[in-house]
């Protein structure tokens, strides 16, 4: 599932693409379709990210609320714009750019009521102005909930998805298994800042980056990472390599119905 650093790009790269144009919005695959000939013809005007939740607004009040879940794909091309296959949920076009949306979990229209309930029952998100880590912060500090499976809540912290959550515990010396309540503040303000600039650099790098200068290939002359999900990690898909900094055995195991992967001697308990 797209983590939430792709989410904001995509909120990115609607606006640039279709932002206060008039595109024609067309549901090739039929489960949009009645939706879509209300909307086209008519300005996009807001585009905005929270979590793994992608808002399009039109004419200031109506609003296509996205979500990809775990097959949705998003797919950005120039004119001459091909016909669409019957597979595409919401295309969205003018006269030199379209967009097709296929496989979402969710792809509906709804009101701006039904958008805040969403947002009110997201967390903080470390991408929006309007985060309160400190919110995220009361609900950890009162659980007995391991801090890694808190971390993939996207009632506590939107965005956030295995690799976030891996990575930031790492580069923390973390115990993922560690209690939330036994988190003190000075490490949660780390985890959150941390987590703002790395997902800030994944929004402007379209990947997930998360090594520090001093472990990249070229300043350790290792081979760099190989892996669809590309990105230079510590640990996340690494199970049974070498740590970067210790040289000891990335561990991996099921937490919170996702792969956890962690290095047992750098995040001692």
């Amino acid at each position: 599932m797209p983590e939430g650093h792709t989410i904001h790009r995509l909120a990115r790269d609607y606006a640039t693409a279709f932002l206060h144009t008039i595109p024609r919005v067309t549901s090739p695959q039929g489960k949009f379709a009645d939706a879509a000939a209300l909307l086209s013809g008519t300005e996009l005007t807001h585009t905005e990210a929270h979590g793994k939740h992608l808002f399009l607004g039109f004419r200031g009040a109506d609003w296509i609320h996205i979500h990809l879940g775990l097959f949705g794909k998003v797919t950005f091309g120039p004119a001459p714009i091909p016909p669409p296959t019957d597979t595409v949920r919401l295309r969205l076009a003018h006269d030199t750019t379209y967009v097709d949306l296929r496989g979402p979990t969710a792809c509906a229209l709804i009101t701006p009521p039904e958008k805040r309930a969403i947002h009110d029952r997201l967390g903080p998100d470390p991408l929006r102005d309007d985060a309160d880590p400190d919110a995220a912060y009361r609900r950890i500090s009162r659980s007995r909930t391991t801090i890694a499976a808190l971390l993939m809540d996207q009632k506590i912290i939107a965005g956030v998805g295995n690799v976030y959550r891996a990575e930031v515990l790492f580069r923390h010396r973390i115990d993922p298994y560690r209690a939330g309540r036994d988190i003190t503040p000075d490490q949660w303000d780390a985890i959150w800042t941390d987590l703002v600039e790395l997902m800030h650099q994944g929004v402007r790098d379209n990947r997930i980056d998360t090594v520090r200068p001093e472990h990249t290939p070229e300043a350790m002359g290792r081979p760099p990472r190989v892996d669809d999900h590309g990105g230079e990690v510590y640990v996340y898909r690494r199970a049974n390599q070498p740590c970067h900094i210790c040289g000891g055995e990335i561990r991996t195991a099921g937490l919170a119905a996702r792969n956890l992967f962690w290095c047992p001697a750098c995040q001692r308990p």
